[in-house]
């Protein structure tokens, strides 16, 4: 009997992946949810686990074939494999012990482009009796909580990764001995890794998360030994390598010394290990920082005529379409009509290519208790202002819960921050990379302006458009502002598209 591993969803309008490499072949045993082969689609790549334990089968699909969703890509068949390069006797044979056989409980996929997590808690300790389906530990990724499930029945015999430590998506966190209790089953033998094949001399591509690993770890190619074929470079090199002890490297804690702290003070002190999400955060507006060619223009807008609207219809607005009327909606339609004008700066860079994105994918950037998200509203160019203040307000509400998903986050195109919610009167917003402009809204003020050549209190607001200066030329950011502004001042224009 044989198993059937297909091409899995490959995210929203990803109809057909490119298969890139097969970590295994024909006759190589595998156990569940280990890792058998990585597509490339045009954004991503996916990794497909294997949906049963057994021995490799027939591969379909070749590295290189274009497959569809839910194409077949290979047959698993049932039972132990045959190696044919060492005889079974380094194998114990798999005694009928009354533990039941060994069950390994593996890492889940973490939602795309997330590569590890952290174990933050184990609800279960080794000899602990387990039920199929019964929660076990919890990881936490960069944005959001995982909980892994007992795969089977019976008891946790080995718990492999502590609370605290690191782990890549498909690896390894515990095993458990199926059926009743019992002693804990010898650990499996695991079959030896291929050796890295010598060098060959030619070019040969690394596998496309390797890569990304290696970006992310600082490494360079010459730094890693590859294991897979033609020594091409795989993920879990990349950690091998990140892992291993850097060779007569100065102690990184010398560069770049505490500042002194008396003992009186030091007693004082409290340290608290930052979360992954505060250290994503860090991290990725560094990136910003360190890629893109920032620049920020300034300009102001007289908010008279969006209050007036708004407090004429915000009572009809509930009453209709039972959400409030707030000031994100005309911020986010306003916009809207901008990028159409300036598309630059709803674009983003590739390389050497410029991207530019036909549709609007608005980020609202949300402050949570545990630190700062940017949910992504979905083709908010289609959407009416009904439509978008409901958005707006479901998905402000999960991010506070914490229920927000991966890719509920994923492919913003442009981002609004209001940090006039909490008072600010103007700020510089850092991008959110790959996107190149990012809008900051700031506290409205009352202040004295020249109308008609006389002086009036009106309520004003600050805006920054902070941009990428390597595609948006200063031109192209001012009259973004600039009809941001105007559409603003006037609503009107939005109607018109003026």
């Amino acid at each position: 009997m044989s198993t059937e591993v297909r091409v899995p969803t490959l995210g929203e309008s990803v109809t057909e992946a490119t298969v890139a490499t097969w970590f295994k072949k024909p006759g190589d045993p595998v156990a569940a949810d280990e890792m058998l082969c990585e597509l490339e689609t045009d954004k991503v790549t996916v990794e497909v686990p294997a949906p049963a334990p057994g021995t490799m089968g027939e591969i379909i699909a070749a590295e290189g074939d274009t497959v569809g969703v839910d194409a077949l890509l290979a047959t698993i068949n049932e039972g132990a494999g045959t190696q044919t390069s060492a005889p079974a006797p380094a194998k114990p044979a798999a005694a009928p012990s009354a533990a039941g056989a060994s069950v390994d409980v593996m890492v889940p996929t973490l939602g795309e482009s997330v590569t590890e997590a952290t174990v933050a808690t184990w609800f279960k300790k080794a000899g602990d009796t387990v039920s199929a389906d019964e929660m076990l530990c919890e990881l936490e990724t960069d944005k959001v909580s995982v909980e892994v499930p007992a795969p089977a029945s019976g008891v946790l015999s080995e718990i492999l990764a502590a609370e605290g430590s690191t782990v890549e998506a498909g690896g390894k966190l515990a095993v458990m001995s199926s059926g009743a209790g019992g002693a804990a089953p010898a650990p499996a033998v695991e079959a030896p890794a291929p050796a890295p094949t010598a060098a060959s001399g030619k070019d040969v591509e690394d596998a496309p998360s390797a890569k990304k690993a290696m970006a992310e770890a600082g490494l360079s190619a010459d730094q890693v030994t590859g294991s897979g074929r033609d020594g091409r470079i795989m993920k879990e090199d990349v950690a091998k390598a990140a892992s291993a002890p850097a060779p007569a490297a100065p102690a990184p804690a010398a560069a770049a010394p505490r500042a002194p702290v008396s003992s009186d003070d030091a007693a004082r002190e409290e340290r608290v290990k930052m979360t992954r999400l505060r250290q994503t955060i860090a991290r990725r507006l560094k990136e910003s920082q360190n890629t893109a060619a920032m620049l920020t223009t300034y300009n102001e807008v007289d908010m008279t005529e969006v209050m007036a609207l708004r407090n004429e219809y915000k009572d009809e607005f509930l009453k209709k379409h039972g959400v409030k009327l707030g000031f994100m909606s005309f911020f986010t339609k306003a916009c809207v009509h901008a990028l159409k004008e300036v598309p630059e700066v709803n674009a983003e860079i590739d390389g050497t290519d410029v991207v530019y994105k036909n549709f609007v994918h608005m980020g609202i950037a949300a402050g949570t208790p545990t630190g700062l998200v940017v949910p992504v509203i979905r083709d908010a160019d289609q959407m009416g202002f009904a439509d978008i203040e409901k958005a707006i307000a479901e998905k402000g509400a999960r991010a506070r819960d914490g229920k927000l998903s991966m890719a509920e986050m994923q492919g913003g195109t442009f981002t609004i921050s209001n940090g006039g919610v909490y008072g600010s009167l103007m700020s510089s917003p850092i991008l959110n990379p790959p996107q190149s402009g990012i809008l900051g809204m700031h506290k409205i003020q009352q202040r004295p302006m020249v109308v008609n050549g006389e002086i009036v209190a009106r309520p004003m607001m600050y805006l920054a458009l902070s941009y990428d200066h390597r595609i948006v030329d200063g031109k192209g950011a001012v009259t973004f502002l600039v009809r941001v502004k105007d559409a603003l001042e006037d609503p009107r224009r939005l109607l018109m598209d003026l």
